[in-house]
């Protein structure tokens, strides 16, 4: 492993000098290849001059530093803790060393970040005079997070670790002596690997968490729920063994779903430059932090699980076995075709369709028929009408930030078929179309009433993303990401599930 060693304090000779020297020992002893920077000793202009640290030439010692920085696999920064932060001698070297193109890379359209230091680690050790609890508690830790978060984190490097030692000025002699074992032991500790198996676990936990793309799956919830209360309305429902089994197989189903999504998807998530949190995938596959072999593993479990769930709903519930298959098989197709061979529909551009009826009459209907409904039975259908047309213009607005690497990659959404400005057209026109679904079913008191009152929530946002569109259709260039439009249609969305499922939840 290579280990390099940032001396960060403006004087070798401190303890935090010492510091470094026992951590050195200590990897030395562990085998790690070694090389120690000194920023003290190096000839180099702390303060930035120009617009960009691009545009200021490096010094040759940064030039070195650099290179070091390319080298090693594992970064450790001895500094005192100033004024709650880095001394200026080490903010300066940053300043100059973490530039664009270098340590991180600024996405299409100037909106978002990507680190370029990725499979780096890095270790934070640092001293104090104020007592590290107060530290923590009452000024939460300003130097560290800076450190550890928005400059190493937000350039890739991860897992950040810290040691904090202090009061120094406090410190008796066997204090000082008992912090620099405590150093060196950190140091021998890189033979057991520059992660430990609980950063490990950690990482992968958050990875798979990522990979499951959670913000989608609420919505879905709410849909399954109304069609269960409109099932057996007066009923308490959504406590029943029925009702959390039935959703334990769609959850199940949408983990499958996004899982091969990311599989299928990996060629234009890779050249997608424009991702945020509802475009582009979760990026595990991209960033490596599952492997392909991990996210089919994962596909297995989830569509396992989901025959073990749709064989114990059977069992519970008070519909027709056949009316439970059929219906959870059709959406099992929907759902995985998408953008799972045969059918992939998101490449033929029905994908946008798709993700409407699915997490609509589909998931409605799923939950109406598991609670004792019948699917001809009306209700479903016209609950889930207003719900459809108001998902279509978030997914459809969703393939513009991806356009050009769908495109690419052979992914036929209607942005990529029609153009960005019918694209947004069409999203427009879905807009309007959703509102006028909303008023019509709280004018008329369709679907039971379950809509009653939507109007006065649905119309002004309906305006309000009428406004933005229609700004983005006067614009000759493609927008790229477009997070506001992207929350505001997607808030949209919610009045079509909240206000029917309160108003059945109530009754």
């Amino acid at each position: 492993m290579n280990v390099l060693v940032i001396l960060g304090h403006p004087r070798a000779d401190s303890f935090c000098g010492a510091l470094a020297e026992a951590f050195c020992r200590g990897a030395r002893a562990a085998g790690m290849q070694l090389r120690r920077l000194d920023l003290s000793e190096l000839d180099f202009d702390p303060h930035l001059h120009t617009p960009s640290p691009n545009d200021q030439p490096l010094e040759d010692d940064l030039g070195r530093a650099r290179e070091l920085f390319l080298w090693a696999d594992h970064l450790v920064i001895v500094y005192p803790t100033w004024w709650g932060g880095a001394p200026a001698l080490l903010k300066g070297f940053l300043d100059r060393l973490m530039a664009p193109g270098f340590a991180f890379r600024t996405c299409e359209g100037g909106i978002g970040y990507q680190g370029l230091l990725q499979d780096r680690s890095a270790q934070l050790i640092t001293t104090m005079d104020t007592p590290p609890l107060v530290h923590r508690l009452l000024y939460r830790q300003p130097g560290k997070n800076a450190l550890a978060r928005a400059t190493l984190g937000f350039c890739g490097i991860r897992p950040v670790r810290s040691l904090v030692f202090g009061s120094v000025k406090n410190a008796s002699a066997d204090q000082r002596k008992a912090w620099l074992a405590r150093a060196e032991r950190q140091g021998r500790q890189l033979q057991q690997g520059r992660i430990t198996p609980m950063e490990q676990l950690q990482h992968k936990t958050g990875a798979w968490l990522r990979s499951l793309r959670l913000q989608f799956y609420p919505m879905s919830w709410v849909a399954y729920a109304i069609g269960a209360l409109a099932a057996s309305p007066g009923n308490p429902v959504l406590g029943t063994s029925v009702f959390w089994v039935g959703y334990l197989c769609l959850f199940l189903l949408e983990v499958a779903t996004v899982l091969i999504n990311e599989v299928v998807d990996l060629p234009t998530d890779r050249s997608n430059r424009y991702f945020n949190a509802f475009t582009g995938g979760s990026r595990v596959l991209v960033d490596g932090s599952l492997s392909l072999r991990e996210v089919k593993a994962g596909i297995g479990v989830a569509l396992t699980g989901l025959l073990a769930g749709t064989i114990w709903l059977l069992s519970l519930s008070p519909a027709a076995p056949a009316a439970i298959i059929v219906v959870l098989g059709v959406l099992t197709v929907l759902a995985i075709g998408y953008t799972a061979p045969p059918l992939k529909l998101s490449y033929r551009g029905l994908g946008e369709v798709d993700v409407a009826v699915t997490h609509s009459i589909g998931v409605l209907l799923c939950g109406f028929i598991f609670l004792g409904g019948v699917w001809h039975d009306p209700t479903p259908w016209l609950l889930s009408v207003p719900m459809l047309l108001g998902i279509l213009p978030s997914i459809t607005l969703s393939g513009i930030p991806d356009l050009d690497a769908d495109a690419s990659a052979g992914k036929r959404t209607l942005a990529v078929r029609l153009g960005f400005k019918n694209a947004l057209r069409i999203a427009l026109l879905f807009v309007l179309l959703s509102a006028a679904a909303a008023l019509a079913w709280d004018v008329w008191g369709l679907a039971g009433g379950a809509y009653t009152g939507i109007t006065w929530l649905v119309v002004p946002h309906a305006a309000v993303l009428t406004w933005l569109l229609s700004r983005h259709i006067r614009v000759d260039r493609a927008p790229g990401r477009i997070d506001k439009l992207m929350v505001t249609s997607l808030v949209y969305v919610l009045w079509f599930g909240l206000v029917p499922l309160l108003r059945l939840a109530l009754s």
